[in-house]
């Protein structure tokens, strides 16, 4: 049964579900098919129209004698067969029944491999034939414009997609069955991606009643047929233990029932999530699995990365270190950096330096301020925090105050992305699976900084450190780093 049906069957008829019924058909997976096929058509064509453009009319690639110059009308029958070759090999690699939040680096691979197999299958072809319009670099060029123009289309597609998914037109509305640290980093990655297109509307489990950060409980598993009907459930992801199978099975037979699609957590997440290897033993395969992957190569990679950009930002960013010195100066009493002993990778201390945006001995009027905390867990913050000073709420909201940790991170004590690192009274208010964060270096930015910031609940930035922690890549890395400066910019979640 379609997205559009199991709506249509789940919903009340009432005009916002008969719109919502129209956008899921139109954003359908038989629409997004024939959207494909019709961009790589209009690509493929254009491609192989301008390649021959290119050779006899601009004569790119030397002149075309007149004996050798051939009429496009011959060249239709080459240009059909390299149109249809190119996108058989687009269905035969898979190119239309990826997975939603495949990257466009592997469409681009089949596009790539596909209409160079065509061109070259096409000249072949022709030149056993001796079909007098095979010219070598006609084909050339449709190769290459194949590929660029059909990448471009495949890019095309994804931004318009994920622009309408963050506008929340076309998504699926997602319930989750379980509530265990697998259950929390599906929805976490579910509702930062936005782009996918998933609406997380909260998840079900028989021990848990709490909401967990920004996602709802929505009561026992048994509510779940009937949540299916109130909420128009378009999604059920199962992310239960194996052990529980009857309860899974349960679950599965309602959503069939219902006509809901239904996704499922593998119980060996918890080892994906540690870098699985599969070895063999005459046979016998083993499972070898490393607790992180930022060490040996992968350390040296990153720490390159930190004295490269930190050395550079320190020197550029040398007239605004003083302007904002001069306007602490100016504004308050009291040093231009303040410096707070911090925990490291393994727990070890050192001095984090930030500029000073509090008066001074704010550090000794938390106790008189710990009923207004607004963050859960062992952190302490406050939006409006009374002890901020004047410059000191524009340094915090711009985020300008964290910049001289660039010197922490040039002495190794720090890297540009990594899980801030926490104060030493915080660590002893830890939860034992809480004190991963202190595995790998702490970072000034990192992947909860650009997923909400401050907004986040304790659980959900460390849910994110620790993805961050066994999920690291330098493509990670780069990734956070280019989305620092949005977030920042737009000052969401900043307190």
């Amino acid at each position: 049964m379609s997205l559009a049906q199991r709506t249509a069957a789940n919903a009340p008829t009432t005009p916002a579900n008969i719109l919502r019924l129209g956008i899921n058909l139109v954003l359908g997976r038989r629409a997004l098919l024939g959207t494909l096929i019709a961009v790589d058509l209009i690509a493929t064509n254009l491609a192989f129209f301008l390649a021959y453009q290119l050779r006899y009319v601009y004569e790119l690639g030397g002149e075309v004698p007149g004996e050798s110059a051939v009429d496009f009308g011959a060249y239709i029958p080459v240009h059909v067969m390299f149109v249809a070759f190119s996108l058989l090999g687009y269905q035969l690699r898979g190119s239309y029944s990826l997975p939603r939040g495949s990257s466009l680096t592997r469409e681009a691979g089949a596009i790539i491999g596909s209409s160079a197999i065509a061109a070259m299958l096409v000249f072949a072809l022709a030149s056993m034939v001796r079909y007098p319009a095979s010219s070598r670099l006609t084909f050339i060029y449709a190769w290459i414009l194949a590929v660029a123009i059909g990448i471009a289309g495949r890019a095309t597609i994804r931004v318009v997609r994920a622009q309408l998914h963050r506008a929340g037109i076309g998504v699926e509305r997602v319930v989750v069955v379980g509530n265990n640290r697998q259950a929390r980093m599906v929805m976490q990655m579910l509702a930062q991606q936005a782009h996918l297109g998933y609406r997380v509307l909260g998840f079900v489990d028989d021990a848990v009643r709490n909401d967990f950060g920004r996602f709802r409980a929505l009561g026992p598993t048994q509510n779940l047929p009937m949540l299916v009907s109130q909420l128009g459930v378009d999604r059920v992801i199962v992310s239960l233990p194996a052990a529980q199978h009857g309860d899974i099975m349960w679950v599965l037979d309602h959503c069939r029932q219902d006509g809901v699609s239904y996704s499922m957590v593998p119980d060996l997440f918890e080892l994906r999530l540690s870098h699985v290897n599969l070895e063999t033993v005459s046979g016998i395969p083993l499972l070898a699995f490393d607790e992180t992957n930022i060490a040996g190569w992968n350390l040296f990679v990153k720490r390159a990365l930190d004295v490269t950009v930190s050395a550079a930002l320190l020197l550029v960013l040398a007239p605004v270190f003083a302007a904002v010195a001069i306007a602490i100066k100016l504004d308050s009493r009291g040093p231009v950096l303040f410096r707070q002993i911090r925990l490291g990778r393994a727990g070890v201390p050192f001095t984090c330096y930030k500029f000073r945006s509090m008066h001074e001995r704010a550090e000794d009027e938390i106790g008189h301020l710990l009923d207004q905390n607004e963050a859960d867990g062992p952190i302490f913050k406050i939006r409006a925090d009374p002890r901020l000073t004047g410059v000191g709420q524009w340094l915090r909201r711009s985020s300008i105050e964290e910049l001289p940790q660039l010197w922490n991170v040039l002495i190794g004590e720090m890297s540009l992305v990594g899980p801030r690192p926490p104060i030493p009274d915080e660590v002893e208010r830890y939860e034992e699976w809480q004190r991963r964060r202190l595995e790998v270096v702490p970072g000034i930015t990192g992947l909860w900084q650009v997923s909400g910031r401050s907004a986040l609940s304790f659980d959900e930035m460390v849910m994110l450190d620790l993805y961050y922690i066994e999920n690291w890549s330098l493509g990670l890395d780069l990734q956070i780093l280019a989305r620092t400066g949005p977030a920042v910019l737009a000052g969401s979640g900043a307190f």
